[in-house]
C-alpha cells in the first residue's frame, strides 16, 4: 500500500508476504511511478518474507530513488523483508519489535546434477542477500554468513546494537497478526514473538490459487526461485490470498516437510502422466513448475495439446477406440508398449495394448485409424504390409521411434576413451574446412605510454579438417512383425549404435597410428618437431623426458609450458605404465629410494585399438580444454548418430539408416608427444 501524506512525502506499508500472493515487484513499481517526484518515503514493515526475486527488486527500486528513505519496523521484519529494511537511510525499530535473517532454502527434483545446479543458486542468492546486509550494517561477510546459518533473530536493542537498525523507539502494540504458513518454516523463533503471530488456517480455496483438496501451494517449483523466507519462486509459503485472511476452516497449516511430501507426490503424478509422450517434455517441465497443476489438470493439457497438434486421416468413428481428431492416443499407446517390451519405458497404467504382440498392434494401428482391413481376409502378411503403406497408419514411425531410442541407448552405454583427450568441433558442411593452431597465441607485448596496441597473430598454418559419413542399414520386416521378432528393436538397433560411437573412435586411434602429414608438410610426430622420443622401454625417466619435451615447446621465443594430462598406452601395457605413476620411488633407483618425480602426473587411458598397431608404443597429451590437440568435428555439432526410415510398396517392411557424419584432425603436434616402444 503506498500513499501520499503530505506534499512530497509517501507513506509505504509491507503488511504481507512478498511475492505473487501480497506484495509483488511489478505492482510495487506502478505504485511508486504513480506518486510522482516524492522528498520522503516512509516505509512502515510487518511481513515474515518472501520470494528473493521479488525482494530484490523492490529493495532496488528504492535504493534507486532519490528520495530519503524512512523505514519503521512495526512488529516483524524477516526474512527478505529484513533485506528490503536495509534500504533505509534511518531505521527505526520498537523495543518490542524484531528482525529475523537466515540462509535460502528450497525444493529441488531431480538428479544429482540438478541438485548440484540448484545449491549453486541458491549460493548466488545468498551473496546478493550479503550485499545488503554488510553495506548496512558495516559486518563482515563472514559473521552475516555465520548469522545467516543460525536463523538469528534480533530484537529492537540488538538490532540496533548490530547496525542493522538505526535508532530504538518506544514498544508499539503489534501493527497487525501475520496469518502466514511461512511462519511455520522458521525453527528458532522466540516463544514471545509466537504469541503474536497466528498462523494461517487451510482450507478453502485461495483467490487464483490451488482448488481446496488440491496440492499445497507452499513447495517449490523444479528450478525456480529459491524460498525459505529468501524467496519462493513467486509463490509464498501459505498460498493465501493477497489481502492475507484466512480462507475458511480452521485445521493446522502443515509443516514444511508435509509440504515437501505432497509437491513430491505432486510431481511424480504430473512426471506419470507425460511418460509415453517424450516428444511434449516441454508442456511437462511447464506444468511441473506450476504448483496448482495436478495429474488430472495435466491429463488435461496434454490431450489438448495433442488434438492441436493432430489431423484426423479419417473420419472420426464412434464404434471404438479414443481417437476422433482429439490427439494420437492410439499411437502413443502402442509406442508406449512397444518400449515397455523392450525395457525404454515402464508400462504406463491402463494401456490398451499391454500383452498385445507386434501383429496385434500392427493390427490396431489400422483398426483404430478407421482404416478397413477386413477385405484382406485375415491375411497376416497382407495386414503387416498395410500397417507400413497405408497413409493413414503410423505404425513404421512408431516402430522408428523405438528403434531410433535403442540406437542412443546403445550409444550412450558404450564405452569409448576418446572423448576424455580429444576436442568435439562443429561442421556445417562436407567442405574442407581449415583448423588454425590456437595453442601458439603469442605472450602479451609491452605497450610503451601513448602507444597504440598491436594485433596479436595466431601462426599461418592452418589444418585441413572435413566430414565423412558412415553408415549401416538395419530392417523390420513384415515375417519380423508376424514373428514378433523384439531383436530387431532391441537389440540391433542398440549394437548400431555402439557402432556409431566405435566408428569415431577407430578414426581417432588410426590418426595416432598413420602419423599423418600436416599443413606445413611434416609428420604429426617427429624427432625434429621434438615431440618423439627414441624407441626403448617405458621408464619413469622416459615419461619425465617426454613430460619435458612437451612443457618445453615453443613458438618464436615463447616457452609454451604445456603439460601433459593423460597418458595413452595399449591395453597390455596398462598395468605396467600405472604402476610406473603409482610407484612411491624410482623402480630404477629403489634401492637409494629415489623419490618418483611422476607420481600421479598424468591420468592412464588405455585402448585396444592402441595394441593393434603396436604393443609397445604409447602416447602422451595435453588438456583438450586448454589446448589444441585432436579435434573430432561433427555435422553441426551434433554427436549423435542419425537414424532414417524408408517403408513403402519398395521396401518389405522397413528399412532404417543409421548414419554418423564426422571428421578428426590433429589441431597441433606440440600438445602429443609420442614414446615408441622397443
Amino acid at each position: 500500500m503506498i500513499r501520499a501524506v503530505a506534499q512530497g512525502v509517501a507513506e509505504i506499508a509491507i503488511y504481507d508476504e512478498i511475492g505473487a500472493w501480497g506484495v509483488t515487484a511489478k505492482q510495487f513499481s506502478q505504485d511508486l511511478k504513480a506518486m510522482g517526484e516524492v522528498q520522503t518515503i516512509n516505509l512502515h514493515i510487518h511481513s515474515p518474507g518472501g520470494d528473493v526475486f521479488e525482494g530484490m527488486a523492490i529493495y532496488n527500486l528504492l535504493a534507486n530513488h532519490p528520495a530519503t528513505i524512512n523505514v519503521y519496523i512495526d512488529g516483524l521484519a524477516a526474512s527478505m523483508a529484513s533485506v528490503i529494511a536495509m534500504v533505509g537511510n534511518t531505521v527505526y525499530i520498537p523495543e518490542n519489535a524484531m528482525i529475523m535473517i537466515h540462509k535460502p532454502w528450497g525444493i529441488q527434483g531431480g538428479n544429482s546434477d540438478d541438485m548440484r545446479r540448484y545449491a549453486e543458486l541458491l549460493d548466488k542468492v545468498e551473496t546478493t542477500l550479503l550485499t545488503a546486509y554488510t553495506k548496512k550494517t558495516g559486518k563482515t561477510e563472514d559473521e552475516i554468513r555465520s548469522w545467516l546459518a543460525a536463523e538469528t533473530w534480533l530484537s529492537g536493542p540488538e538490532a540496533v546494537e548490530h547496525g542493522f537498525a538505526d535508532q530504538l523507539v518506544e514498544p508499539l502494540a503489534m501493527a497487525a497478526s501475520l496469518k502466514s504458513k511461512r511462519l511455520q518454516e522458521f525453527e528458532h523463533m522466540p516463544d514471545a514473538l509466537k504469541n503474536l503471530l497466528a498462523p494461517r488456517a487451510q482450507g478453502g480455496q485461495p483467490q487464483g490459487g490451488q482448488p481446496a483438496g488440491g496440492q499445497p501451494q507452499g513447495a517449490q517449483p523444479q528450478g525456480g526461485s529459491p524460498s525459505g523466507g529468501q524467496g519462493d519462486g513467486g509463490q509464498p509459503q501459505g498460498g493465501a490470498p493477497a489481502s492475507g485472511q484466512p480462507q475458511g476452516g480452521s485445521q493446522p497449516a502443515p509443516t514444511m516437510q508435509q509440504f515437501q511430501e505432497q509437491e513430491r507426490a505432486r510431481r511424480d503424478a504430473v512426471r506419470a502422466v507425460f511418460q509415453a509422450f517424450p516428444q511434449h517434455n516441454a508442456l511437462r517441465d511447464t506444468l511441473l513448475d506450476d504448483m496448482s497443476i495436478n495429474a488430472e489438470a495435466a491429463r488435461e493439457q496434454l490431450l489438448a495439446k495433442l488434438g492441436a497438434s493432430t489431423e484426423p486421416t479419417a473420419p472420426p468413428r464412434t464404434d471404438h477406440g479414443v481417437h476422433a481428431g482429439n490427439g494420437n492416443i492410439v499411437g502413443d499407446g502402442i509406442r508406449n508398449a512397444i518400449a515397455a517390451r523392450v525395457q525404454l519405458d515402464a508400462l504406463e497404467k491402463d494401456n490398451a495394448y499391454a500383452g498385445m504382440t507386434l501383429m496385434e498392434m500392427a493390427r490396431a494401428s489400422l483398426t483404430e485409424r478407421g482404416v478397413g482391413i477386413a477385405s484382406l481376409g485375415g491375411d497376416r502378411m497382407s495386414i503387416a504390409g498395410a500397417a507400413f503403406t497405408h497413409t493413414s497408419s503410423d505404425f513404421g514411425h512408431l516402430l522408428a521411434d523405438v528403434a531410433r531410442r535403442q540406437m542412443l541407448k546403445g550409444y550412450d552405454e558404450a564405452e569409448e576413451t576418446f572423448q576424455k583427450w580429444t576436442a568435439q568441433g562443429s561442421l556445417p558442411d562436407f567442405r574442407p574446412m581449415q583448423r588454425v593452431d590456437l595453442t601458439t597465441f603469442p605472450s602479451l607485448r609491452k605497450v610503451r605510454e601513448g602507444a597504440e596496441y598491436k594485433y596479436a597473430s595466431v601462426g599461418d598454418r592452418g589444418e585441413q579438417i572435413m566430414l565423412a559419413t558412415y553408415g549401416e542399414l538395419l530392417s523390420i520386416t513384415r515375417q519380423a512383425i508376424i514373428n514378433d521378432d523384439l531383436s530387431a528393436l532391441q537389440r540391433i538397433p542398440r549394437m548400431m549404435g555402439r557402432a556409431a560411437i566405435r566408428t569415431v573412435g577407430d578414426l581417432v586411434y588410426a590418426l595416432l597410428g598413420s602419423n599423418p602429414t600436416m599443413g606445413d608438410n611434416k609428420k604429426l610426430f617427429s624427432a625434429d618437431r621434438g615431440n618423439q622420443l627414441t624407441a626403448g622401454a617405458l621408464s619413469i625417466a622416459r615419461i619425465d623426458q617426454a613430460k619435458t619435451m612437451m612443457a618445453t615447446q615453443k613458438e618464436g621465443n615463447a616457452t609454451l609450458n604445456i603439460r601433459p594430462k593423460y597418458h595413452l598406452t595399449p591395453v597390455s601395457m596398462e598395468s605396467t605404465t600405472r604402476a610406473l605413476y603409482a610407484a612411491e620411488f624410482d623402480p630404477a633407483m629403489a634401492e637409494a629410494r629415489v623419490p618418483n618425480p611422476v607420481r600421479g602426473l598424468t591420468e592412464v587411458i588405455a585402448d585396444a585399438r592402441l595394441d593393434d598397431q603396436s604393443k609397445t608404443t604409447s602416447y602422451m597429451t595435453a588438456d583438450p580444454n586448454q589446448f589444441d590437440t585432436i579435434e573430432v568435428a561433427y555435422l553441426d555439432g551434433n554427436s549423435s548418430p542419425y537414424l532414417e526410415q524408408q517403408q513403402g510398396f519398395t521396401v518389405d517392411g522397413a528399412v532404417f539408416k543409421v548414419r554418423m557424419d564426422a571428421g578428426v584432425a590433429p589441431l597441433s603436434y606440440r600438445t602429443l608427444v609420442k614414446l615408441p616402444g622397443n
